[in-house]
């Protein structure tokens, strides 16, 4: 197995606040370093692993990006939250900027779609994204597993989902049905993850996409779809406004590939101008990209070693098991539990449907847990020692004890900070900056430092390269990247 990580993070000042600064010079181009850039902000900084063999080396290579970060981010902190603090109004928001080649420009002008579309508010949402593979897995093997993951989601987000609570600032205007818990924050008293549910990653336009994973086909017919016909909300936004401004990229229903959300996605590598969507198409699905862990604010890097081995074991699992075709009714089935988990996740009781029948969550989850115990066997005896049967067993016994779960843990903690999701995150932030800064540097740690540093100085090398050679009109390299025959052609596979 492979597996790489990426982290999403907001910078903010020691008090808490956003941080308005533009990407620290020092951490290099946001556009060209190969493990650290930013997401939706100019403040939301991503870090990425490569690709590794050991859970123990990604982990690692993550904590190393870390303590480069914090070296060279002055006394500003990383929100260790998924949901954000105290944002600024929401025109204040700064968008990712990635310099004036085509390709940066285009990256920023999509995050001015996203805002526009959806509100910048829910793109300063964070979360952890963890890239797995398998050598040997066909197209037609990662989409069943794809399947069984849509199925069995609400396990994860019942085990490591950390965001029952909110800033009230984050909720201002919204019709958000949350509970207050004191004069800064609300929750929901059973919510698991408050950031997968519908004040996360959700669009209300994307819920005509009935998106079926039976195939490489089913799936990119679908998105082929999104991507090209246009949608008139966003046709009411245009193109570019009246001062010639660019608004988005497009106006169809998704503007590039990764606007549609989902708790997991076929991957591919792609090369250099490439469409996701053509890569797919070309050459087949070489790993999948699982998108619903949220931060786990008590873990330094947010997350740990027993949750990447679970998350091993989980999708081995989902990989093995018989996975029948979804249908459009499994499919908005599957939305209506992911929503309930994510919102009263831990109520007593809360009955999810399977097939048309009810279902108890936890009895539910206890069973598919179970069916993972002969992955987890299989691995340790693969790998030596008895770490991934230990992190299952971890697994189930937190799910029997609802109050050990992480979204329940914050709840109990959020009392110690006088009910405030803010000074909880804050004191858990400025924790994780000293017990970072703290972190020994031994030999083969101070080499990772040093190379991350000369990826830093390499990458505005190779933006400014890009730039230099950059000379068509953003437009015709907009209408040329947005062209419909650089999707690839459809049929490549088969759902028989």
């Amino acid at each position: 197995m492979q597996r790489g990580l990426e982290k999403e993070s907001l910078r903010v000042l020691p008090d808490g606040r956003y941080a308005l600064t533009p990407h620290p010079a020092a951490l290099g181009s946001a556009l060209t370093h190969p493990h650290i850039t930013t997401d939706f902000s100019e403040s939301q900084l991503e870090l990425v692993t490569g690709v590794h063999a050991r859970a123990e080396d990604a982990l690692a290579e993550l904590q190393a990006i870390h303590q480069y970060t914090f070296q060279h981010i002055g006394d500003e902190l990383m929100w260790v939250s998924s949901m954000p603090g105290q944002l600024p109004a929401d025109a204040s928001i700064p968008l990712g900027q990635y310099g004036h080649a085509n390709v940066g420009q285009a990256k920023t002008i999509y995050r001015r779609g996203l805002a526009n579309r959806y509100g910048p508010r829910m793109q300063t949402i964070s979360g952890i994204h963890y890239n797995w593979s398998l050598p040997g897995c066909s197209n037609a093997d990662y989409f069943g597993l794809i399947r069984n993951f849509r199925r069995h989601s609400f396990v994860l987000l019942m085990l490591f989902g950390a965001s029952p609570a909110v800033d009230a600032a984050f909720v201002e205007g919204l019709d958000h049905g949350l509970q207050r818990l004191s004069h800064d924050t609300f929750y929901l008293p059973h919510a698991t993850s408050l950031r997968m549910g519908r004040l996360g990653y959700q669009s209300d336009a994307q819920t005509a996409l009935c998106v079926s994973y039976n195939c490489l086909d089913s799936y990119g017919h679908s998105l082929q779809g999104a991507l090209t016909g246009s949608h008139a909300p966003y046709e009411a936004i245009g193109i570019r406004d009246a001062n010639g401004v660019y608004q988005q990229l497009s106006t169809s229903l998704l503007q590039i590939e990764n606007e549609f959300y989902g708790t997991i996605r076929p991957k591919r590598v792609i090369f250099q101008g490439e469409r996701p969507l053509h890569a797919l198409r070309e050459r087949g699905v070489e790993y999948v990209e699982v998108r619903c862990m949220d931060l786990n604010p008590f873990l330094p890097e947010g997350i740990d070693a027993p949750t990447v081995r679970l998350l091993d074991t989980f999708l081995l699992h989902c990989l093995h098991s018989a996975s029948p075709p979804d249908t459009p009714e499994e499919i908005a089935e599957l939305s209506r539990n992911q929503h309930l988990t994510a919102s009263r996740g831990r109520e007593p009781g809360l009955m999810l449907e399977r097939r048309g029948q009810q279902v108890p969550l936890t009895d539910w989850a206890l069973e598919v847990l179970q069916g993972c115990q002969p992955h987890a066997q299989a691995l340790d005896q693969a790998l030596g020692g008895t770490a991934h049967a230990e992190a299952l067993q971890q697994a189930i016994a937190h799910l029997q004890s609802p109050d050990s779960l992480p979204s329940a843990r914050v709840l109990q903690a959020l009392a110690a900070h006088g009910h405030s999701h803010r000074a909880f995150t804050l004191a858990q932030s400025q924790a994780t900056r000293e017990a970072t800064r703290a972190l020994p540097v031994g030999p083969e740690r101070a080499q990772q430092l040093a190379t991350l540093g000369q990826q830093a100085e390499a990458s505005h090398a190779e933006q400014a390269r890009i730039e230099a050679h950059d000379s068509l009109p953003f437009e015709q390299y907009r209408q040329a990247y947005l062209d419909v025959r650089r999707l690839g052609l459809p049929g490549k596979a088969s759902c028989d």
